[in-house]
């Protein structure tokens, strides 16, 4: 059985009075991809935040490699080896692609080098606009950007919330292979996403959110396959 890099648990949160989290349990093991779908204003964005450091917790536990991470700062949680992709990629416009990517590992000391290499192994196409303004690529090659830029941190735990939001289709196939292959490559993946087929597909297990509580959860193949998801998150009929 897989060892748990990020455990959550009885976790809640609220906003003024609306309570967005209610109480969920959520498992990450070492090495695997976990996805959380569900529709919009289901929590799954205030959970990520949450983990981040982004919104305060109202109560229960989230342990990162047994440490918890309830009221750690958000660049306590980045240096303890977590980074958020964020919804609609947020790249700095003005600076090329490279200053993006220097940015994020701003918390290093090291040579950064190997790992820019690296970065443009993933993505040939950030490489050869190494020199161009963020702000001029397009939404996919800002995606890529994005993802990049979190990378550089050397992250175990990479979050990503809706990273195929407005992407074409065929756009969206080559993010999903590119968060495959940073799977494969040891670093454990934390996926929110609306495209629920593309998730599952990608998920070794997944978990399905609705308005701040989990209400089911499996393998990502199961949930797939699952009669009700199929009808709420895939489009298809019961």
């Amino acid at each position: 059985m897989s060892e748990n890099l990020l455990e959550i648990k009885d976790l809640y949160v609220s906003y003024g009075g609306i309570k967005a989290v209610k109480g969920i349990n959520i498992e990450v093991p070492k090495g695997e991809i976990v996805t959380l779908i569900g529709a919009n204003g289901a929590g799954k964005s205030t959970t990520l935040r949450t983990i981040a450091g982004l919104v305060k917790a109202e109560s229960g536990s989230i342990m990162f490699k047994g440490e918890e991470l309830i009221g750690v700062e958000t660049n306590d949680v980045v240096s303890k080896g977590i980074t958020l992709v964020p919804e609609g990629r947020r790249v700095f416009p003005d600076l090329t692609v490279l200053e993006n990517l220097k940015i994020g590992a701003y918390m290093r000391t090291d040579n950064l080098d190997a790992d820019i290499k690296w970065i443009y192994e993933l993505f040939p196409r950030l490489e050869e606009r190494s020199w161009q303004l963020a702000g001029t690529l397009s939404g996919g090659e800002q995606q890529m950007l994005a993802v990049g830029r979190a990378l550089m941190s050397k992250p175990e735990l990479i979050m990503m919330d809706e990273p195929s939001l407005g992407l074409a289709p065929i756009v969206v196939q080559g993010i999903f292979d590119i968060i495959k292959e940073i799977n494969n490559q040891g670093v454990t993946i934390l996926l929110i996403e609306q495209n629920a087929n593309m998730a599952l597909k990608a998920a070794h297990r997944g978990y399905v959110m609705e308005t701040g509580s989990i209400t089911m959860q499996g393998k990502g193949v199961d949930l797939l396959n699952d009669e009700s998801v199929k009808a709420a998150y895939l489009g298809k009929k019961k």
